[in-house]
């Protein structure tokens, strides 16, 4: 019998084919796979990179979309005790090759579509040793890569070997700013921390792969194996780990959807036609367009049958009160807001029915504390903030970067905690009240203001859909607090309206100066705010003068004006300049956009042409 740090996925995952090997384990565009293949299929994917030279530790990327695909490469690599590497596909070519170089990867699994920019790559990639294809309906036959199928064809399934908790597993995190770094784990302390899950079955964890098997064919017999959707990329921890490895656990079956951008009523169609039992989202930004859809299809007398759907987890931004409700207004379900990043968990919430949570506010998991900026533990209703850390779930460190490592990842009183930058108050019973990311920080007149705190009463008006809140220099204040914020179709209020509704759940220093209206704030395919994106669409639209056509006098804040040689990014990647106005009918439009937005013409670089409040 092997003790619990001993319970490697891939060794359980084994296990749990051998003992169901007819259940489904994959699904995605109509093609399922069972625990059987899926077993058989990683096995055989990793006998070939075994072949082509990849061994103990060797790093595979995974440049795909959500598909079964995705989860065969991952569940190969562990298999033969190398490690999978997610990388993100919507990377520039520069991007990826630093991706690719910095963690030393011997192997690529990519998607058909990109293949021109893993040519480009390959090049300056002299130690990938394996180059698969998969076919996505986009390209034929690759002339430098073999196709994916023809590699599983080609080869036996790899034997199974022994393997150790102190294997390693390595996350890419990009976060708001900088190059993206490996969070490193020993794949002992991740599971540890995913067993977890048996406990939220009443279970007690496991301790062993046959304790495990036992477990999962018990759930399996009562009719309780999950049938988890990862809404958001598996390219990110909170898809990868919340929404498949923590499940898989269980026996699940994984569904995935190809298609990149969010779209509702694919999602919900998808947990109405799968029986999905288990939704994995990022926050408002997935939850909010999920209410809408619900809210349009009850009222078109077409509503979805989410009866299967017994629980939706998010991680990674804010997750609203009032979007919650939305959401148990349409399902009986229990809604899963878990506080955490991609070096570590931290606490979570749970809404139901009768029962809702307050924004931002978490029950701390083991281990979990937060210490000021002397290293001294807060005191519960104190009011003084500190960063939340964790002694439970802690990496090994961030890859070939010893000196982030050391700042992230430190010892207080003998005890090795992770710090991944979030700041909270610790109320008087205990809980945490979240306040945001330190790196995010605003500092106003010596004040420290937190965005997402803003955005969450920002977000209280009605009339506001989405918003994003930086800091811009300020002679007087040293930075002053901004909002970007994205209107409602019908909103018809002021932005002192706005500002009203936000006055009652924020002190004054924290209000914005300035809200800045726009088409929509760009977002990572995960949901994480696009800071950096946010600050330049401020800046430029702050030193923007008033639209030719809008009365002079009004509030500054409310006007946006195009022009060519517009200064912001555009918010389509890869977009070129604003080469003229929009015209007031809308005729002319932009590729893959409307050219209205909430009744106002706009750009192509997203500028609103048209005074925010005013009707075309």
């Amino acid at each position: 019998m092997t003790t619990i740090d001993h319970i490697h996925f891939a060794s359980g995952w084994e296990a749990i084919a051998d003992a169901m090997p007819g259940e489904r384990a994959l699904s995605c565009a109509g093609v399922d796979r069972t625990w059987r293949e899926y077993e058989a299929r990683a096995a055989r994917l990793a006998s070939y990179f075994t072949a082509s030279g990849i061994g103990h530790q060797g790093k595979i990327g995974i440049y795909l979309h959500n598909c079964n695909e995705y989860l065969e490469t991952h569940f190969a690599a562990l298999k033969m005790r190398a490690v999978p590497i997610n990388v993100n596909y919507r990377y520039t070519t520069a991007e990826l090759q630093y991706l690719l170089d910095n963690c030393d990867a011997e192997g690529l699994v990519y998607h058909a579509r990109y293949r021109e920019r893993v040519r480009e790559l390959l090049s300056r990639l002299p130690g990938l040793k394996a180059v698969l294809e998969v076919d996505d309906g986009t390209a034929d036959t690759p002339d430098f890569a073999i196709r994916y199928e023809s590699a599983l064809a080609g080869a036996a399934p790899a034997e199974r070997v022994e393997r150790s908790a102190e294997d390693l597993y390595m996350f890419y995190t990009g976060g708001t700013t900088g190059m993206p770094k490996g969070v490193m784990y020993h794949i002992g302390t991740l599971q540890n921390a995913f067993l977890k899950a048996f406990e939220r079955l009443e279970m007690q964890k496991p301790q062993s792969t046959e304790e495990l098997v036992a477990k999962v064919l018990f759930i399996n017999e009562k009719g309780g194996t999950p049938v988890s959707l990862p809404a958001c990329p598996l390219m990110h921890a909170t898809g990868m780990w919340i929404g498949a490895v923590g499940v898989q656990n269980l026996g699940a079956a994984i569904v995935t959807l190809r298609e990149t951008g969010l779209d509702a009523a694919r999602i919900l169609g998808e947990v109405q036609a799968q029986a999905v039992t288990n939704l994995t989202i990022v926050g408002d930004a997935f939850a909010r367009p999920l209410v809408e859809e619900l809210d349009r299809a009850a009222a078109a007398g077409s509503p979805y049958d989410l009866s299967s759907l017994k629980t939706v987890g998010s991680s990674g931004t804010m997750w609203s009160q009032e979007v919650k409700e939305g959401l148990l207004r349409h399902a009986d379900v229990a809604l899963r807001d878990t506080i955490g990043s991609t070096e570590g968990g931290m606490g979570m919430s749970e809404s139901t029915r009768g029962q809702s949570a307050t924004t931002a506010r978490f029950d701390l998991n083991d281990g979990v504390r937060v210490f000021d900026e002397n290293d001294v533990p807060v005191a519960p209703g104190s009011g003084v903030s500190g960063q939340v850390a964790t002694s439970e779930m802690v990496p090994v460190g961030y890859y070939k970067d010893p000196e982030k490592s050391a700042r992230t990842f430190r010892e207080i009183d003998g005890v090795r905690y992770s710090f991944p930058g979030d700041w909270a108050m610790v109320l008087e019973d205990g809980t945490i009240h979240l306040l945001g990311r330190g790196s995010a920080c605003i500092n106003t007149a010596g004040e420290k203001v937190y965005p997402e705190e803003v955005e969450e009463a920002l977000k209280k008006h009605s009339g506001v859909t989405d918003c994003l809140v930086v800091g811009l220099p300020d002679e007087r204040f040293g930075q002053r607090v901004v909002a970007v914020a994205v209107a409602a179709e019908d909103f018809a209020d002021s932005e002192a309206d706005i500002l009203e509704t936000a006055r009652a759940h924020l002190a004054g220093y924290k209000l914005p100066k300035q809200i800045f209206m726009a088409p929509y704030v760009q977002r990572s395919p995960s949901g994480k705010p696009d800071y950096p994106w946010a600050r330049e669409f401020a800046a430029a639209a702050a030193a923007a003068p008033p639209g030719p056509n809008l009365p002079a006098g009004g509030p500054r804040a409310s006007y946006t004006r195009c022009r060519a040689g517009c200064p912001i990014r555009c918010m389509r990647r890869g977009g070129r300049g604003c080469s003229r106005l929009w015209n007031r009918a809308g005729s002319t439009r932009p590729r893959g956009r409307s050219s209205m937005v909430a009744n106002r013409p706009i750009c192509r670089w997203g500028r609103v042409r048209t005074c925010w409040s005013s009707k075309p």
